[in-house]
């Protein structure tokens, strides 16, 4: 029984994930697609507030399912952070700049 507990929290997580990576790639991570750039950040903007709200949620009330989602989106949005960052690292090779 404890081995299902553990595939349904992992589960919950992954979903959580895939639902973030798929927002984040889906408004463009690195740029946005089809949309302004004021747009794309209040997409950004709305997703944070979202997640936000979904934490509360999930600690106020205690509820394992949500917490596991909950960790499943923050990897999603550690990913996309961390794919944006390595587009800057890849421009900043491509293109250094001088810092004085």
């Amino acid at each position: 029984m404890k081995n299902l507990e553990l595939s349904f929290d992992l589960i919950y997580a992954l979903i959580g994930f895939l639902i973030m990576v798929g927002i984040l790639g889906g408004i463009g991570i690195n740029k946005p697609r089809g949309m302004s750039v004021k747009t794309w950040c209040i997409g950004y903007l709305a997703v944070a507030i979202g997640f936000d709200i979904l934490v509360i949620i999930g600690l106020l009330g205690n509820y394992t399912p949500l917490n596991n989602l909950l960790i499943g989106l923050a990897a999603g949005a550690a990913t996309g952070l961390a794919i944006h960052v390595m587009h800057h690292i890849n421009e900043e090779d491509a293109h250094p700049t001088i810092m004085g």
